[in-house]
């Protein structure tokens, strides 16, 4: 049967065409038909939730530049070492290979080219609201715990931080637009559980060490907290481009399935085409999925009726 229309998620904005997590890149994704925006969520030392992907600086800011004698000894520049009034001085760009100070993805936007800015959860929150009420098109939020035992080693409640920062946003209940997401079964349980969220959650799942969360127990145990998962690619589509059961397993499950991520310029060997990967992941079922190209990824869908027959 078909399902209703996946959704679109931009994957750090619209990371694709702009430097992951700047506002600029979460503008373009909103104007380019993304239902929902991620951000990715970590602490400044002062216990301030800013959006950034990684715990460190070092991938996208020039923090080694402006900050010379701060790295810790595993030579990084982590988040929780500098307060949000240093944050606001770095200059955000597009992520580089630290070791080697090349981009990721050469052909995106390049590297220091013009300067964007670090922002806080709340400004964004507010921006995005912003564009909702100006544009009168609501899209969500999708913001993820990142590392939060990480986070409580340093001090900071990250789950809380985000939690509290949403309800005062708005953000309460599953009928909001907004998902809360995070790697750490745990910290989902203690989520809905200990912290009282209300809204709508979903566990992510990578690598093999999660393979037990994909077991029908494991499917059951996350359903009777969350409300979908967030599987790796690899885990809907077989090195082949196959469809595995996943999607059917937590379909039968009561969960959503919302994979990451598409790129068009990091394509799986068996792809041809970023159509190519689209048509397979959106055949497998999904009802949604992350993407660094969220205008290419609406515009597979526009007009189409998807099924797993397709």
């Amino acid at each position: 049967m078909p399902v209703a229309r996946p959704i679109v998620i931009a994957h750090r904005g619209a990371s694709g065409y702009l430097p992951e997590h700047s506002l600029p890149a979460k503008a373009l994704a909103h104007a380019q038909g993304a239902d929902a925006l991620e951000q990715d969520v970590v602490m400044s030392r002062d216990g301030v939730p800013i959006v950034l992907h990684d715990t460190s600086l070092d991938a996208t800011t020039d923090v080694a530049a402006r900050f010379t004698g701060r790295a810790r000894a595993d030579g990084k520049h982590h988040c929780t070492d500098f307060t949000l009034a240093e944050l606001r001085t770095l200059s955000l760009s597009e992520r580089i290979d630290p070791a080697t100070g090349r981009q990721v993805f050469p052909d995106r936007f390049p590297h220091g080219h013009s300067r964007f800015a670090i922002v806080t959860l709340e400004e964004e929150l507010a921006f995005v609201a912003g564009l909702n009420r100006s544009t009168g098109r609501t899209v969500a939020v999708y913001p993820e715990v990142k590392a939060p035992a990480w986070h409580r080693g340093e001090g900071h409640d990250v789950s809380k931080a985000v939690v509290d920062i949403l309800r005062r946003h708005g953000y309460a209940t599953k009928g909001d637009p907004c998902f809360i997401q995070c790697f750490d079964p745990e910290e989902v349980i203690r989520i809905r559980r200990e912290l009282g969220w209300q809204g709508r959650l979903v566990q992510l799942i990578g690598g093999s060490d999660q393979d037990a969360l994909v077991t029908p127990e494991g499917l059951a145990r996350i359903a009777t907290v969350a409300d979908g998962i967030g599987p790796s690619l690899d885990r809907i589509l077989d090195a082949s481009g196959d469809p595995t059961d996943l999607v059917a397993r937590a379909h039968a499950a009561g969960l959503v399935v919302h994979p990451y991520t598409l790129r068009r310029d990091r394509l799986p060997p068996w792809a041809a085409s970023f159509d190519d990967l689209q048509g397979a992941l959106f055949a497998a079922g999904v009802d949604g999925a992350f993407s660094d190209f969220p205008d290419l990824t609406a515009e597979w869908l526009r007009g189409r009726t998807v099924s797993p027959a397709e």
